[in-house]
C-alpha cells in the first residue's frame, strides 16, 4: 500500500470528518436499503466506530500488529451479521464518500490506494471471521440473567449465565445487546476471574439518555436473555510471579481490577503491589468492601481508596490520585493495569511515565466506541483533528455507554 498517500488524502477527508460519515451512510443505506435495518435508531455510536477504525487504520499502517486488529475487528463483526455483500458495498460507499469529502485530492493515484487499501481491510477481517467460525465459536452467546441489583442510581450489578461455555481471560470485556434495545451493542468488562458455575459479572454505570444502559439498569430482570459478543481486550495478567505490580481503577473501571485481583488472589497470594481506587465522591466507591477483602488475600497489597472532598469538585479525586503517585517509590519496577474513563487513562499515563514508569508496562484498554485509537500498551495519542471535531462527550466517572471501554 502507498501510505504516504492513503494518510495525505486521509488528512484532507479529516476536515469534512461529519460530512464524509454522513454521505457514507447516506450513499449506503441509499444503494442497499435492506442494509439499515442491520443498524440501530440512533447512527451516532455507529458514526464514531467507523471513523473510529478508519483512524486506527490509516495510523497503524506501519505497525505489524495491524493485521491481528483487523482480524479481530472482522471476528466482532460476526455478531452483526456481516456478509462478503456487505463488505463490497461498505467499501463502495466508503470509496464515494472519501471522493465526495476529498474534492480535488481525490486522484486516480489516490482512488487505486485505497481500493488496495480496503480490498486488504476486507480480506483480512473476513479472514478473522472465518477462523473465529471454523474454530467452532458463535457470532454471540446467549446468557441469562440471574441477578439484578442496583446500587443506587447510577450503579447495577448483573450476574449472567452463557447457556454455552464463555471463555475469557480475567481483564477481558464483552460486547452486550440486549432486545429492549435492539440493534445496539455496548461493551462492558468482564468483573470477574471464571468461575466453575460459568457465571459472569457486568457492571453497569446508568448514563441518563444511554440507550444500553438506561435498558439494563432499569428494563433488564432475572430471566430475561442477552446476548454477548466474543471477549476481547489486553487488559490481562502479564506480570511474572511475585514482581511488583500496580492497579488503578476509577469509577466502573473497578470491574477489569477486580477481575485480576480475583485471578492473583487464586493463584499468585503473595506479590509486592498497590491498589488505588478512585471515585468522584465517596457514595460512588462502591467496591471498596470487595477491594478490602482480595486486598487481603494477597499479602503485600496495599490498597489505598480516594475520593474527592465533599461538595468539592470531582476532578480534586483525581488530584488526590496524582499527589498519592508521586508519593510513591520504585514505579520503574512496577507493571500497572489502569482501568477507567479515556480521559483518566491519558492522564494517568502521563504522570506514571514522568515517575519513570516504561510505558510499554502500563497496561489499559480502550474499548469501542471511543474514537481515540491507542495500544494497550502504550500511552493515549492526542486527538485528531476529526475526532475533535466529532464533539466528544464529557468525562463521567460511571459511563459505560460513551466510555472504555469502557466505557467500564
Amino acid at each position: 500500500m502507498d501510505a504516504q498517500l492513503l494518510k495525505s488524502t486521509f488528512a484532507v477527508v479529516e476536515r469534512r470528518a461529519e460530512h464524509a460519515v454522513t454521505y457514507f451512510y447516506s450513499h449506503l443505506f441509499w444503494n442497499n436499503p435492506r442494509v439499515r435495518e442491520l443498524f440501530p435508531a440512533d447512527m451516532a455510536p455507529q458514526r464514531d466506530r467507523l471513523f473510529a477504525a478508519l483512524t486506527h487504520v490509516v495510523t497503524h499502517l506501519d505497525d505489524p500488529e495491524l493485521g491481528k486488529y483487523l482480524g479481530q475487528l472482522g471476528r466482532d463483526h460476526r455478531k452483526f451479521l456481516a456478509t462478503p455483500a456487505l463488505y463490497s458495498a461498505v467499501g463502495a460507499s466508503l470509496l464515494a464518500a472519501f471522493a465526495h469529502a476529498s474534492g480535488a485530492a481525490w486522484t486516480m493515484e489516490a482512488e487505486k490506494a485505497w481500493t488496495e487499501a480496503y480490498g486488504l481491510v476486507s480480506d483480512l477481517m473476513q479472514a478473522g471471521a472465518g477462523r473465529s467460525a471454523e474454530a467452532g465459536q458463535p457470532a454471540w452467546w446467549d446468557a441469562d440473567v440471574v441477578r439484578h441489583e442496583r446500587y443506587g442510581p447510577d450503579l447495577t450489578l448483573l450476574t449472567l449465565r452463557p447457556r454455552t461455555p464463555f471463555s475469557y481471560l480475567p481483564g477481558q470485556y464483552t460486547s452486550v445487546s440486549t432486545p429492549h434495545a435492539p440493534r445496539i451493542w455496548r461493551t462492558y468488562s468482564l468483573a470477574n476471574a471464571p468461575r466453575p458455575d460459568g457465571t459472569v459479572d457486568l457492571h453497569i454505570g446508568r448514563v441518563e439518555g444511554g440507550a444500553m444502559s438506561t435498558a439494563l439498569s432499569d428494563r433488564l430482570r432475572p430471566g430475561d436473555t442477552v446476548r454477548l459478543s466474543a471477549p476481547s481486550g489486553a487488559l490481562t495478567a502479564r506480570t511474572p510471579p511475585g514482581k511488583p505490580r500496580t492497579y488503578i481503577a476509577a469509577g466502573t473501571g473497578w470491574a477489569p481490577i477486580r477481575a485480576l485481583l480475583e485471578e492473583a488472589a487464586t493463584d499468585e497470594p503473595a506479590c509486592e503491589g498497590r491498589l488505588f481506587l478512585v471515585a468522584r465522591s465517596r457514595e460512588y466507591l462502591y467496591g471498596r468492601a470487595d477491594a478490602e477483602r482480595l486486598a487481603a488475600h494477597i499479602p503485600g497489597m496495599r490498597l489505598t481508596s480516594i475520593t474527592a472532598a465533599p461538595r468539592a469538585p470531582r476532578g480534586q479525586a483525581t488530584e488526590r490520585l496524582f499527589q498519592a503517585l508521586r508519593s510513591g517509590v520504585n514505579w520503574p519496577a512496577h507493571d500497572v493495569y489502569l482501568a477507567g474513563p479515556p480521559e483518566f487513562l491519558t492522564l494517568v499515563s502521563s504522570i506514571l511515565a514522568g515517575l519513570g514508569t516504561d510505558p510499554v508496562r502500563i497496561f489499559h484498554d480502550r474499548v469501542p466506541p471511543i474514537t481515540r485509537a491507542t495500544t494497550s500498551t502504550a500511552p493515549a495519542r492526542p486527538m485528531s483533528l476529526s475526532e475533535r471535531r466529532m464533539s466528544r462527550p464529557a468525562l463521567h466517572w460511571h459511563n459505560p455507554d460513551a466510555r472504555a471501554p469502557r466505557a467500564y
